[in-house]
Order: C-alpha cells, then sequence, then structure tokens
C-alpha cells in the first residue's frame, strides 16, 4: 500500500477516534473503598445478655453504679460515621473538630452520655500478678486474655453474688466500654476487680475516655489492626451535639443520653443526615445540651484568634504574643477563664492576657442522687461540689451478700423490713449488753426512735481486739452521736467515750478513728467478746 493510501486510513481513523472523544461523556472517577471499620465494640451482643438478666441480677448491676448500662437500645454501630469521627479526632487534644469547631471531650461528657460516674477514685488496671493469680485461673485467663464465650456461659447462670458482678463488668468492659484490639478481655481489668464492694466508687468515666484516647492513638500508629475503645460513646455523642434539623426541633435532653437512642431513632437520624449531605452539615448545640464544656468550654476557630496582649503600662510583648499564637490553647493550663480578666502566661511576670470570652449559661442537671430522693437540680459546673456533700448520697448495706443500695432512709427500711433478725435494736441514752462471738466481725445495731444504723466493728490485732463504733450514712453527713464501749473482767475495767464518724456501708480494714483495745485476757471462755453499748442521740445532746 502506497503512502497516499496509508494516510487516507490514518486520517479516518484519527476522525473516528476525536469524534468519540468528543460526543462520549467524561468518565467519572469512582471514590476510593471506604476503609474498613474492625472494631470489637458490640452493643448488640450485650443487649442480648442484658435481656437474660433477672431482677436480683439487674440489682446487682445497679448497686455497681452500672444502672444506666441496663437502658441499652441500640444493637449496631454506624460504622460510617466511627470512621468519621476518627478520621476528626485528636488524641492529643482528646476533642472532636467537626462542623468547624473543637469540641473537647470530658470524663463528664461520658457520665452525660453512658451515665459512668465522672468523679472518685483512678480505675489502676496493673500491679502484682500473684495478687490476680487466683482470679486468672478461675476465668482461664491466657495471654490473650479472657473468652467472652466463657463469661456469657458465666452470665447465665441465675446468681447475684460477686461472681456475676465480677464477670458482667468484665464483659460489659471488654464487648462495650473499654474493648480492645483482640477478642477476649484484656486480663488487666481483674486488678481493679479483686474487691467488688468498692467498684462504684471508681471514675469510670475518665477510665473510659484514657482507654479510648489510648486505642485509636495505637490504632493510628499502625500497631494494631482494629480499633479499640467506646466507639459508640463517639457515635450517641455526635448525635446529641450536632443538630440536623430546625433549633425549634431540638429534643429535650435526657440524661444519660444512652437511653434516647435505640434502633428506630438512629435510623431516624442517619436519614436526615444523608438528606443534608452528609456527616458535619448540621449545627453544634453542645451548650444547648450540657456537652463538651471542657475547661474553657468548646469554641470556634474565631474565637481562638483574638488575644490582646499587653503589660502594665499598655506596654506590647510581641514576643509572648507570637508565642501564644504557636501554641494556642494548650499553652493555658487549668483552671476557668472568667471575662476580661488579666491572666499571667507562663510564669513571665507582667505579661498578661486579657481576653473577651462569653459565658454561656449554666446548664442544670439532677443530682446524680435523684434516684435516692434527692430533689436538687444544680449547674453543671457545681454539680461535683454539691454531690460531696449532698446528704442524699447512696450508702450499702452492712449485711455480707445483701447489694441493696440507698439513701440512708431507704437503708433503714431496707434493714427494717428485710433484715430485722440480723442486728440488734437498742434505745438511745440506755446501756446494751452485747456479745460478738468469736468469728464474728460485726453487728449491725438499729435505733429504735429512728431507725438510724450503727456498725458495731472488731478487729483483730497481736494482742487482742480492737472495737469501735461508726454510722452507716454519707460521709457527708455532720451528725456525729456520743457513744460508750465498756469491756468487764472481774475487777478490771475498759472504757471508750468517743464520737461516731460516718461511713456509706462496712468498714474495711482499720480506718483512722478511735478504738478500744481489748487484750485476749477479756475474753471469755468460749472466745466471744462481751461488751456494753451505749449511745447519745446527737439531739438530746444539743439540749444538753
Amino acid at each position: 500500500m502506497s503512502p497516499d493510501e496509508k494516510a487516507k486510513y490514518t486520517n479516518r481513523a484519527r476522525e473516528v477516534w476525536d469524534k468519540y472523544l468528543s460526543t462520549t461523556p467524561a468518565r467519572v472517577v469512582k471514590p476510593r473503598r471506604q476503609t474498613k471499620l474492625v472494631t470489637r465494640c458490640s452493643p448488640g451482643r450485650l443487649l442480648n445478655v442484658l435481656q437474660r438478666l433477672t431482677p436480683d441480677q439487674k440489682d446487682a448491676v445497679k448497686s455497681m453504679g452500672f444502672g444506666s448500662i441496663l437502658n441499652l437500645r441500640c444493637r449496631t454501630l454506624r460504622r460510617s460515621l466511627c470512621l468519621w469521627l476518627l478520621e476528626r479526632f485528636n488524641t492529643v487534644r482528646r476533642s472532636l473538630e467537626i462542623c468547624g469547631e473543637r469540641i473537647p471531650l470530658t470524663p463528664q461528657d461520658v457520665e452525660l452520655v453512658m451515665g459512668l460516674a465522672s468523679s472518685g477514685k483512678d480505675v489502676v488496671n496493673s500491679g502484682p500478678d500473684d495478687v490476680i493469680t487466683d482470679l486468672r485461673k478461675k476465668y482461664n485467663a491466657t495471654n490473650r486474655g479472657i473468652s467472652v464465650r466463657l463469661l456469657e456461659e458465666r452470665l447465665s447462670v441465675p446468681e447475684a453474688g460477686e461472681d456475676f458482678k465480677r464477670s458482667f463488668l468484665l464483659y460489659v468492659l471488654g464487648t462495650l466500654l473499654c474493648p480492645t484490639a483482640r477478642l477476649d478481655v484484656s486480663p488487666s481489668f481483674l486488678h481493679f476487680l479483686t474487691n467488688m464492694d468498692v467498684v462504684h466508687q471508681y471514675n469510670w468515666g475518665k477510665f473510659l475516655l484514657d482507654r479510648l484516647v489510648r486505642e485509636v492513638a495505637r490504632f493510628r500508629q499502625g500497631k494494631q489492626r482494629a480499633v479499640g475503645g467506646c466507639l459508640l460513646f463517639l457515635q450517641l455523642f455526635y448525635y446529641e451535639s450536632v443538630a440536623v434539623g430546625e433549633p425549634s426541633e431540638l429534643a429535650p435532653a435526657v440524661f444519660p443520653c444512652l437511653s434516647s437512642w435505640g434502633e428506630e431513632e438512629i435510623s431516624e437520624r442517619e436519614k436526615q443526615e444523608r438528606e443534608l449531605g452528609g456527616y458535619g452539615s448540621g449545627e453544634v448545640v453542645c451548650k444547648e445540651r450540657g456537652l463538651g464544656m471542657g475547661p474553657l468550654g468548646y469554641r470556634t476557630q474565631a474565637d481562638r484568634d483574638p488575644l490582646i496582649i499587653r503589660l502594665p503600662g499598655d506596654e506590647y510583648c510581641p514576643q509572648l504574643e507570637q508565642d501564644l499564637h504557636q501554641d494556642g490553647e494548650d499553652h493555658l493550663e487549668g483552671g476557668i477563664i472568667t471575662a476580661e480578666d488579666d491572666i499571667l502566661i507562663s510564669g513571665n511576670e507582667g505579661c498578661a492576657v486579657s481576653m473577651d470570652i462569653e459565658i454561656a449559661d449554666p446548664v442544670r442537671a439532677p443530682c446524680r442522687n435523684a434516684q435516692y430522693g434527692c430533689i436538687e437540680i444544680v449547674d453543671c459546673t457545681k454539680r461535683k461540689e454539691h454531690e460531696e456533700i449532698c446528704i442524699w448520697a447512696p450508702c450499702a448495706c452492712p449485711i455480707h451478700k445483701c447489694i441493696f443500695v440507698g439513701s440512708s432512709k431507704q437503708l433503714s427500711e431496707h434493714f427494717s423490713s428485710k433484715h430485722w433478725d440480723s442486728g440488734r435494736r437498742f434505745e438511745y441514752n440506755s446501756p446494751l449488753p452485747v456479745t460478738l462471738n468469736k468469728n464474728e466481725s460485726s453487728l449491725v445495731l438499729q435505733a429504735e426512735k429512728d431507725g438510724i444504723l450503727f456498725l458495731l466493728n472488731k478487729g483483730t490485732e497481736s494482742i487482742g481486739h480492737t472495737v469501735m463504733i461508726t454510722c452507716i450514712s454519707p460521709s457527708s453527713s455532720k451528725e456525729q452521736f456520743l457513744y460508750d464501749l465498756v469491756s468487764e473482767r472481774g475487777d478490771s475495767c475498759l472504757r471508750l467515750k468517743s464520737y461516731t464518724n460516718n461511713y456509706p456501708g462496712r468498714v474495711e480494714g482499720s480506718p483512722p478513728v478511735d478504738f478500744l483495745l481489748v487484750p485476749y485476757g477479756f475474753i471469755n471462755s468460749t472466745g466471744s467478746l462481751d461488751l456494753e453499748v451505749c449511745i447519745w442521740n446527737s439531739t438530746d445532746l444539743g439540749a444538753d
């Protein structure tokens, strides 16, 4: 074929190709498939167990401070939302950066969303291995962990004692609150479950948040394939913090928020998110809901920029201004900043920052002890302060294996009806002879006049027994009772006159209170300790 003939075919081919390119729609580039979220956080699995609990088991759960978990209604995580939130979760600042705002996450948010206490003793999941050796054997714990299926089998037994409590907490932590990247439950949790009587005193809100931050950080560092931590908390926090409807349609906040979100409510919310164009299209309503109120409250980017740096005499401090703009709010440590205060920064004397910060109206919420009778509605900023002195704080029944928890008045009624034959009733200002048998470490005393409960405690030392009386009431109670303890042997007499200290339940160990030391020589032939007890009514003392 000659070159001219070849040229005709070549030109024709180019014309056809050019026409194809000009008439064919441009190819739409498919977005990269979203990374699959792998997590052991499984609310549905926990919900199946909750639905099989007996009334006694539910009471046991409430006595540990985990009653809010019984209100769990949702079964599944919205994984696309969780992935979206994880991409915007700042583990250093412990905040969510969504909708153009940075919303700090605090243990108080965990309490409002999940209903777990955000005050109390820190949860420590470490210690000597020999302390938990027996528990590891009991739960067949390996280096990988404790089997979730083993815990499910244990929870299927209709008993509500200490074994149930420990198994339940391990299961809740491993499937919802603090799951790790593994299928099994971390055996390190056994360290804070050796004494089940103090579980309700822990700061579970802080523990949950600390574990979530740790697990997300490890995931981002590539140290684990699955995401640990309570992703349900992040999901519900987002639903409560970002409104997708009109402001007038904002439903009243219900605390804990966990009880407000079932499958139907979540499906409706996800539908609204899609109609708006996806996650992050709503309006942040943290202030209105009482959420995300960190040490400085949540603030927009615009709120963080204008800082006026000045020295006494209106001198300018450019270096300090530069440092502040570089470090941002992390440079400020501790405390609440009030409007138009002058605050020293970095210890540079004379250099001060004048900030104009809008202080939101305080959010009010019921006292945590509302279920025990407290009717106070307090500012969230002062809630902890109120609860430290609240007279409605719960007290635990002193009878071994009884799981009842209630106010001091409720406890008095409970003891009178359920354990009337397990203690001694007495009259104020009247001596009462009592005997503590060899194996008895305590005796409950109940006043005839007002039903107040006291505990006669016996400890054992190398040279004898220690004896003291405590009052079962909130530690915040200021009421004290004068009491007299007498132990006699022949012509010898030992006496202690002191005031009761208040404890919300049984006394473990040797509390720092006055006690009577009774030598073993005062013990009778059967090993029992005979005493004479007299307790004076505090009102009668005031009258004197």
